[in-house]
């Protein structure tokens, strides 16, 4: 719930109150509503809000006037006078009025599964576990500021290991404590290009709607005029004035000092999200920020992800060269352990004992990463592997109705949704070469990749090289010695969930023809001694459906076991063959 003045906008269910009255919207006005109330203080130019309701379709930008309007209306707002919609001509529109969160009070703590009719914990009121070390260097950096020295910090990791958790954590305990005024900006993939200074206008924004508003409009108008004048809120000059502010270019320098100045009273902590999509313009800020030699009650905290952080990317070169003359912290977030995780799981279930096995299943498949975890849990209740149990009068326990390791070959679909939308950030020979490794075991060998895609193997591992340098998932493992005497790299996939994702991604024919290309080169490769890798040969065959020859490695693997009197193994083998002969053809 976004509160301003007597209006609560509902964006769950999208709706308008006023003092408990439900206000009738369209909804697309609403949804211009929206967007302004959640970017309050800013300017929001028309390009933007068409971009943000109407992505794919062409738009006249009178029809933004229209809704406009409506909404002047229902909120009973003059135009000339303006306390909530401030037009900006030929521009684009702020919305002025200090906007706040809210939560119902009945939805704290849980939200509703209405398939199944139970509870589970909401994320809003998700306590932070497994992260009291890098909370404790989070604070210590702070004690640094409030003895006057500026500090930024760098919080670093994969995504869903929790920065932004972290940050919110931080952010909720040093803001009570320290009565710091604190002010977030958003960086957007895309907008670096499109836009300078987006998040840092975005804190801009913010910090000018903060209860401390007006004292921030003033200092701004002072030190730095022409920055107001780009948020929308030009200071109260002639017109000539602000249009020459308007045209003028935003310098580094007058910010740095109005915020240093705002930093004079309370400390001010900036927030700046997913850095690795700023553009090049807020980055330099971060630097000047950094480095100015003043002492100042500042800190700046940025989060990203360094997988998306190329060799030659400017953040890159701007933290290590922060790093270099210590003017800056780097926190990098690992997985949880275990028994993080158990925690986070009791949190989320809110119960101590968990059914067994549960911690353990969870945490392997996540690999610890908490966003993992709670989806793989969100989706073992989903399909009914866990469910409430408990008689009358005793409180309802979660229990486990199926076994866990049913659950070993699907993908809860929002995490499969999101690993898509990483995937697809590569070329497309990069997704060939990851869907070709994921034919073999979470451990690939680059061999193998290249005879499953019939390209050559030196420049294959060249790719698969570069993609464990750039990607958190991929790491390079080592080398293995083939028969031949020649060596190949082999890489291992850090989260086994994205194995399975592309693993599903490639049609069941091309998988197939891949299968079988591994196969048939490992023949190749052990050449009169086919026994050897018979038992994996089997496995690729299997997986493309190749009955027959299946049933024919398997039978080899089965000898070669009874040769070493491996008799139990050899059992198995012919066993599984018999299985397969059974299959319908």
């Amino acid at each position: 719930m976004k509160n301003f003045q007597s209006f609560g906008l509902d964006t769950s269910n999208e709706c308008l109150w006023r003092d408990g009255a439900q206000i009738a919207l369209s909804p697309k006005p609403f949804a211009v509503l929206r967007y302004l109330v959640e970017n309050p203080g800013r300017l929001v130019t028309h390009d933007e809000l068409l971009d943000a309701l109407w992505p794919e379709t062409y738009v006249q930008p009178q029809v933004l006037r229209t809704y406009v309007l409506d909404l002047r209306k229902v909120l009973g707002d003059d135009a000339g006078k303006p306390r909530f919609i401030q037009t900006l001509p030929k521009r684009g529109y702020c919305f002025v009025a200090r906007v706040t969160d809210a939560v119902e009070i009945e939805r704290i703590g849980t939200k509703r599964d209405e398939t199944m009719g139970t509870a589970v914990p909401d994320g809003k009121a998700r306590k932070i576990v497994g992260r009291e070390g890098e909370l404790a260097r989070l604070k210590a950096q702070v004690e640094l500021v409030a003895r006057g020295q500026r500090r930024t910090v760098f919080v670093t990791g994969e995504t869903g290991i929790g920065k932004t958790a972290l940050v919110d954590a931080f952010c909720q305990q040093v803001g009570s404590s320290l009565q710091a005024s604190v002010a977030h900006g958003q960086c957007v993939e895309g907008f670096g290009s499109k836009e300078e200074y987006y998040p840092v206008m975005e804190a801009l924004g913010q910090l000018c709607a903060s209860p401390d508003g007006e004292r921030a409009y003033r200092i701004l108008a002072r030190m730095a005029p022409v920055w107001l004048a780009a948020l929308g809120r030009e200071p109260e000059i002639s017109a000539n004035a602000a249009a020459r502010f308007a045209a003028q270019e935003r310098m580094p320098g007058d910010l740095c000092g109005a915020l240093e100045e705002l930093a004079v009273e309370r400390p001010l902590i900036l927030i700046f999200e997913d850095l690795h999509w700023a553009d090049d313009s807020t980055l330099h800020l971060i630097s000047a920020l950094a480095r100015r030699r003043a002492k100042a009650t500042l800190m700046v905290v940025a989060t990203y992800r360094p997988q998306d952080v190329a060799t030659e990317h400017p953040l890159k070169w701007l933290k290590q060269d922060l790093l270099m003359r210590r003017l800056c912290a780097e926190i990098a977030l690992v997985p949880l352990g275990r028994t993080a995780v158990r925690e986070l799981l009791s949190g989320e279930l809110a119960q101590e004992a968990l059914p067994p096995g549960l911690d353990g299943f969870v945490h392997q498949h996540s690999e610890g990463n908490p966003l993992f975890a709670i989806a793989i849990l969100e989706h073992l209740i989903a399909q009914r592997f866990l469910v409430r149990g408990g008689a009358d009068g005793v409180a309802a326990q979660w229990e486990q109705r199926a076994p866990l390791q049913e659950m070993e070959a699907s993908v809860p679909d929002g995490l499969a949704q999101m690993i898509e939308l990483e995937i697809e950030r590569l070329s497309p020979e990069e997704q060939r070469m990851l869907e070709a490794g994921s034919l073999i075991s979470v451990a690939f060998p680059a061999w193998a990749v290249a005879a499953a895609l019939e390209k050559d193997a030196a420049e294959t591992e060249e790719i698969c090289d570069g993609l464990a340098r750039r990607l958190y998932f991929v790491e390079r493992a080592g080398q293995d010695e083939l028969p031949d005497r020649t060596r190949s790299a082999f890489y291992v996939f850090a989260h086994g969930l994205y194995r399975e994702v592309l693993y599903q991604r490639q049609v069941a024919t091309r998988r197939a023809e891949r299968h079988i290309r591994v196969a048939e080169r490992l023949g190749e490769m052990f050449a009169g001694r086919e026994a050897n890798v018979a038992r994996e040969m089997a496995l690729h065959y299997e997986a493309a459906c190749d009955w027959q020859r299946a049933v024919s490695a398997l039978r080899a693997a089965a000898q070669h076991a009874q040769q070493r009197q491996a008799y139990a193994e050899a059992a198995e083998l012919l066993e599984h063959a018999l299985r397969i002969t059974e299959k319908p053809k």
